[in-house]
């Protein structure tokens, strides 16, 4: 048995007896809740929402014949609790989620599992080695794939805010250096929260280096002309925005929204925590660099084609993709997904106010149009690729997550020095970027809050279907009261 496993039992039957029908019964029942436990904790680590790991519960319990009336599931950030009982037993079990990261396709896996499991009609060995089989998959991606990739996704950040293409190489490169020193650190024995501050550090002071093949006359003549940049300043914005935790905010609000507020809070300090310390990074590289004004004269608003911003948009889906570990075969899926949300996020919120085609309805109305749009297409798509709905949805709204102004508002708040205006440019940026994510977060889980009863209807009656289909093949009495989905 796990170390990390806590079981306690009490039972009204005969253990002194090997033999006995009632000790065999529980020892059958206890593997099964240990393997329900070991399918939630497997979610819960690779930052599934709550509703979903509880969904994918019930449906593993309903594969195992554990009755839902007498089932009781406790979720909460790093414990997850199961209790079955019924008039004559209570069996409690505990399991301990440690190896918090985000995996998206282990979420697809499992969520794949639960149904190939009843519809093939497992065995509780077979299913056993499944979930094997998934915690000992590697990631898709392999740590500099995941360093190039996520510093690519920088630089298409980069190009949202307005800079241009040299800038994007630029601010590609310090965040491919940062964020692989990044995912170095906790290697050695260093502190998360310690290392995400330092590889913010040193992304910021290699943007700042950039600027100086620009700036520098005598290193900008003895450089060809593509490499120099109009927008050098611009890499500081976005060069250490590989450590904004998009998934964790995505699902802090979605977890309040579904009345999980524990967990929900959980995940919104650990946020909290990241974000502040990339923000002292930053504002401790800004200091030795002697840059004044960071905060308030660096322009975020872009002026490109169209076309420009699908590109960006596509490269940052993709390379943010590759931190989730997301199946390789999605990846084009995203591209096509961070186009549609970012460019129809940019059309509703862009406008002839600030020299742009589009609404000019602003940031937030623009983020909630942008992740609803994708959200509702992927209610059909995720049947063509038979995956989860937030295999592909997350990744595509990620390119709007306002990292930049959440780190901004803290580095405001940092640097204060009793100026008159300081605590509304604070203030200005944290209250942009909670409704920007709040928005983006409500269009994500329109599915279930407009679409649900649809949605669950269908769920409830295929799970049905396969339960009695699965009774029929092995000879059993189909009693639909037993098989019944509540």
């Amino acid at each position: 048995m796990d170390n990390n496993t806590i079981e306690t039992m009490q039972a009204t039957c005969q253990c002194g007896n090997p033999n006995n029908p009632s000790k065999v019964a529980a020892a059958e029942l206890q593997h099964k809740l240990d393997l329900l436990l070991r399918t939630g904790s497997i979610l819960m680590e690779s930052a599934a929402d709550t509703s979903r790991i509880r969904r994918t519960m019930k449906r593993a319990a309903a594969f195992l014949s554990l009755d839902e009336r007498y089932l009781h599931f406790y979720i909460n950030w790093n414990v997850l609790m199961v209790n079955y009982s019924d008039t004559e037993h209570s069996f409690t079990k505990f399991q301990r989620c440690e190896k918090h990261g985000i995996n998206l396709t282990s979420i697809a896996k499992i969520s794949k599992l639960t149904w190939s499991a009843i519809s093939n009609d497992y065995s509780l060995d077979q299913y056993e080695k499944a979930l094997d089989d998934i915690q000992k998959t590697p990631r898709s991606f392999t740590p500099w794939q995941v360093a190039i990739g996520g510093g690519f996704a920088c630089g298409g950040f980069c190009v949202q805010f307005g800079c241009d293409w040299p800038a994007f190489f630029y601010c590609s490169l310090a965040a491919i250096l940062g964020f692989r020193l990044r995912m170095f650190l906790p290697t050695r024995g260093c502190n998360n929260y310690i290392a995400i501050g330092i590889a913010a550090f040193v992304a910021t002071l290699i943007a700042w280096v950039t600027t100086f093949l620009s700036l520098t006359p005598s290193i900008a003549g003895v450089l060809p002309e593509f490499m120099h940049s109009s927008t050098p300043w611009h890499p500081l914005m976005a060069c250490a925005l590989f450590i904004v935790p998009g998934v964790p905010l995505i699902n802090f609000v979605s977890d309040m929204l579904d009345g999980y507020i524990e967990v929900g809070m959980v995940r919104a300090l650990n946020t909290l925590l990241m974000v502040l310390s990339m923000a002292f990074g930053i504002a401790f590289a800004i200091k030795v660099c002697g840059i004044d004004n960071f905060v308030k004269d660096l322009t975020m608003i872009p002026h490109h084609e169209y076309w420009e911003f699908a590109v960006a948009a596509a490269v940052s889906a993709m390379g943010f993709s590759t931190i989730f570990s997301i199946p390789r075969r999605l990846l084009p899926v995203v591209a096509v997904g961070g186009i549609i949300a970012v460019c129809f996020r940019n059309f509703v919120n862009l406008g002839p106010s600030n020299g742009n085609i589009g609404l000019d309805m602003g940031l937030t109305i623009g983020s909630l149009a942008g992740s609803a749009l994708i959200s509702v297409i992927v209610i059909k798509a995720r049947h063509w690729f038979h995956v989860p709905h937030q295999c592909i949805t997350i990744p595509s709204v990620i390119p709007m997550v306002p990292g930049v102004l959440m780190y901004r508002a803290l580095f405001a708040f940092i640097e204060m020095h009793g100026v008159v205006g300081e605590v509304t440019v604070g203030m200005n940026n944290a209250i942009k970027a909670s409704l920007a994510i709040v928005c983006i977060a409500l269009g994500v889980a329109i599915p279930n809050i407009f679409f649900r009863r649809f949605i669950e209807g269908d769920r409830k009656r295929k799970l049905f279907n396969m339960l009695v289909e699965r009774k029929r093949k092995n000879g059993e009495f189909v009693d639909l009261s037993a098989v019944e989905i509540k």
